[in-house]
């Protein structure tokens, strides 16, 4: 699929791994709608790049770990936009403490940001479904497979006390065969550098990455591109994190 003149809707779009994907996207052609939680100066900053490439880019502010929130980063873009083609979900929060120390408040915070906000975003389902869903759409492929990867990653953050952010992303495909199908797939970025401690980061370098350093934004955003981009690949689920994933596999 082609990004040329596609909407992309990027939840945690303002900064970090989603402000890179925002503009890698833009850097094909695509149209944004960034989410982040305040307009600050990473926001001012991302949304100007991609306003600099010659696409339009809207700002929704809101905490889509409120299902309210959640369905108005929906609805204000496709008042902005008129239709969503490509959703990444990239929101995401620290969940600091292992399994035994975390409090209550920050488990059901960890899950509704990661695991619940996509529930209260699958109105998107809609306009990305636009024109004639193929028979038997992906909503049972979300509650078994998406739903069953976003808790296992979110229990795995609670008993590690890490924060990485894993994006969703799902994306329309058309076609003469096949107009309006959809396709879902997930990678797992860690460790990304700033969303660690120092000494999480020397222990991550020195004794568990192979490739001995921190991932960068950018590094997960070429990933997403080719999640959305190649039409051939749905249902998968990337590790991105230096080869650690050979070491605990």
């Amino acid at each position: 699929m082609r990004l040329d003149d596609k909407v992309c809707l990027i939840t945690g779009g303002t900064g970090g791994i989603g402000g890179a994907t925002a503009i890698s996207f833009a850097r094909l052609g695509a149209h944004l709608s960034i989410n982040g939680l305040e307009f600050d100066d990473a926001a001012q900053r991302t949304k100007s790049e991609i306003e600099a490439l010659g696409r339009r880019c809207g700002v929704v502010i809101a905490d889509v770990g409120k299902p309210e929130e959640a369905m108005r980063c929906v609805n204000e873009t496709l008042q902005t936009h008129g239709r969503i083609d490509v959703l990444v979900h990239c929101a995401g929060g620290r969940a600091d403490g292992d399994l035994l120390s975390l409090s209550a408040e920050s488990w059901y915070r960890a899950f509704d940001v990661h695991v619940h906000a996509i529930f209260h975003l699958w109105p998107c389902r809609r306009p990305l479904h636009e024109g004639k869903p193929r028979r038997g759409n992906c909503s049972g492929f979300f509650r078994r497979r998406v739903a069953r990867l976003q808790r296992r990653d979110c229990l795995r953050r609670g008993q590690r006390g890490d924060s990485t952010v894993c994006p969703l992303v799902g994306s329309r495909t058309g076609g003469r065969q096949h107009p309006g199908k959809l396709r879902i797939a997930r990678n797992h970025p860690h460790p990304i550098s700033g969303s660690l401690t120092p000494q999480q980061v020397k222990n991550n370098i020195e004794m568990r990455i192979p490739l001995h350093r921190e991932g960068r934004p950018e590094d997960v955003a070429e990933v997403i591109v080719t999640l959305v981009t190649n039409d051939f690949m749905t249902g998968e689920a990337v590790a991105i994190d230096g080869g650690m994933t050979m070491r605990v596999a």
